[in-house]
């Protein structure tokens, strides 16, 4: 806990469920596998889509890979906040005051920020290109955003034990 942190971080921290957290033998470790559990499912998926939309992978129905992939994102996007709540409700001063910490959330709001603003152009882009024709610019760049940002996110995630 650091005395800079403000009162409700602390607060959070020494509610009875981040006490009961940190004492658990279990609660912690499970919220970290789980946590890196769902960064595969979510990195996966990304990764799929995001090359997908690059033209990188080919073979197959682009527009139902983009589709099931973009899904199972979400699916693991919300397992992480899930899993990084409880890691976070067990250090929350700690955690929050750690510039790395600081960075990963603001690269997370502006990944799902990108995925925002692009979804409407996505689905239209799903329909209207054709099997073999390249998605339009917009839709690549935003891919390769969207891979570096989240891959900045993960690098970020690893660094905050080490500052």
């Amino acid at each position: 806990m650091l005395a800079e942190a403000p009162a409700f971080l602390i607060a959070i921290e020494q509610s009875a469920l981040a006490a009961a957290i940190r004492q658990s033998i279990w609660a912690y470790p499970a919220a970290n596998v789980g946590h890196i559990l769902a960064l595969f499912l979510f990195a996966g998926a990304v990764s799929i889509m995001d090359l997908t939309l690059l033209g990188a992978l080919r073979g197959g129905n682009a527009a139902s890979i983009v589709v099931q992939s973009r899904r199972a994102a979400i699916g693991g996007l919300l397992l992480m906040m899930a899993t990084g709540s409880v890691l976070f409700t067990a250090e929350a001063s700690h955690v929050a005051m750690n510039p790395i910490f600081q960075i990963k959330v603001a690269l997370i709001g502006f990944g799902i920020l990108n995925a925002l603003v692009t979804g409407p152009p996505l689905r239209r882009a799903l329909v209207e290109t054709p099997p073999s024709a390249p998605f339009p610019l917009r839709l690549r760049a935003a891919a390769v955003i969207s891979l570096l940002t989240w891959l900045s996110v993960a690098s970020c995630g690893r660094l905050i034990a080490y500052f």
